[in-house]
């Protein structure tokens, strides 16, 4: 059983194959343009065999593209003329396509200009024909993934040029600006983060701009925050810190809140000792108290590791200028009760 474009078929319809492919009754084959991963259900996909066909090259193409001007089936008995290069042109425009190159062979030859017996093909014929390279993009698809994944490795990587010619690819073939400008605000916080905090600033404004002046105007203000972000110095310590943190979270959701940073609107509240304790960092010279705000469980966990990158090498000697402090003001709190202890010794 020969199934086209396969990945049309809903989770129920692909379902009811299911049986037969087990018995043996059928052998299935189905063909997708699309990554059978997302669009084939994973219980079919795993009896299946999966083979990838690769886009022609352009010297295929034009192999393809000579058979058409010799075989009689195709331009074999007429005299058609192209200019040196016109085949490979083609190819390009074909993108791996054999149809495309095809018929655009075909719109070139019947446009072309004719004297007597024979027709001549110019690159004037095919500019006019061709208009402009179709892009290969599908906006809900696999190569929608795989050009914003390549954006934005390219930032990351810290090349701007890459980076240009990937968002260029997007913006030429039809992306929304707003699209893009949103994983921008994201790769602010996940990959450069408090090394240049101005990079969120930056991306934020961009989105901003692009949601007011829209396309073609626009695509100089993403070019303005790429090339922004990927010079910028890098850090992934705010993503490395939540997804540490969301592992706790996610394994210890019931963790209660220290009651001293409780909140106690209700006398009741107050009597069960909600905020009882509480330290108003404001109100301390430092503006630092040794208060405990992680659950007993937690106590002692580090999540914020900030890096010497950047500005955030600003942000790690603050933390370690904090941890100094609470250090010193704990061994002053255990020496309290100990020269009290003494006093009343010598006392007595």
């Amino acid at each position: 059983l020969f199934v086209d474009e396969i990945h049309r078929f809903n989770k129920a319809q692909q379902d009811a194959f299911l049986p037969f492919v087990e018995k043996g009754s059928i052998v299935l084959i189905g063909a997708t343009t699309e990554n059978p991963s997302f669009e084939v259900n994973s219980a079919l996909l795993s009896r299946c065999k999966v083979f990838v066909l690769q886009a022609l090259t352009t010297k295929n193409l034009v192999e393809l593209l000579e058979h058409a001007l010799k075989d009689p089936r195709g331009f074999g008995g007429q005299d058609v003329r192209l200019e040196e290069g016109m085949l490979e042109a083609i190819a390009n425009f074909a993108n791996g396509d054999a149809r495309t190159a095809l018929g655009t062979l075909e719109m070139v030859v019947l446009n072309g200009r004719r004297e007597q017996e024979t027709t001549y093909v110019t690159p004037d014929i095919l500019e006019q024909c061709v208009n402009r390279k179709s892009l290969l993009y599908d906006k809900n698809g696999e190569e929608h993934y795989n050009l914003i994944s390549a954006l934005h490795k390219s930032m990351r990587n810290s090349d701007p040029d890459a980076a240009i010619y990937w968002l260029a690819r997007m913006l030429e073939a039809g992306e929304d600006p707003l699209y893009v400008a949103r994983r921008l605000i994201r790769f602010a916080s996940e990959d450069v983060g408090m090394a240049d905090s101005r990079a969120l600033e930056i991306a934020t404004a961009a989105y901003q701009a692009c949601h007011f002046i829209g396309m073609p105007e626009c695509s100089v203000t993403l070019t303005h925050a790429v090339v922004y972000l990927s010079v910028a110095p890098k850090s992934n310590a705010l993503y490395v810190a939540y997804e540490s943190a969301k592992k706790d979270a996610q394994k210890m959701l019931a963790e209660p809140v220290p009651l001293v940073i409780r909140n106690a609107p209700t006398r009741l509240m107050k009597e069960l000792h909600y905020g009882e304790g509480y330290e108003y960092a404001h109100d301390t010279q430092d503006k630092l108290t040794t208060m405990q705000c992680l659950p007993d469980s937690l106590l002692g966990k580090k999540y914020s590791r900030p890096t010497e990158q950047g500005s955030e090498h600003r942000v790690a000697e603050r933390l370690r200028q904090i941890e100094a402090w609470k250090q010193e003001a704990r061994l002053r709190e255990q020496e309290g009760p100990v020269k009290a202890a003494e006093s009343r010794e010598k006392t007595s």
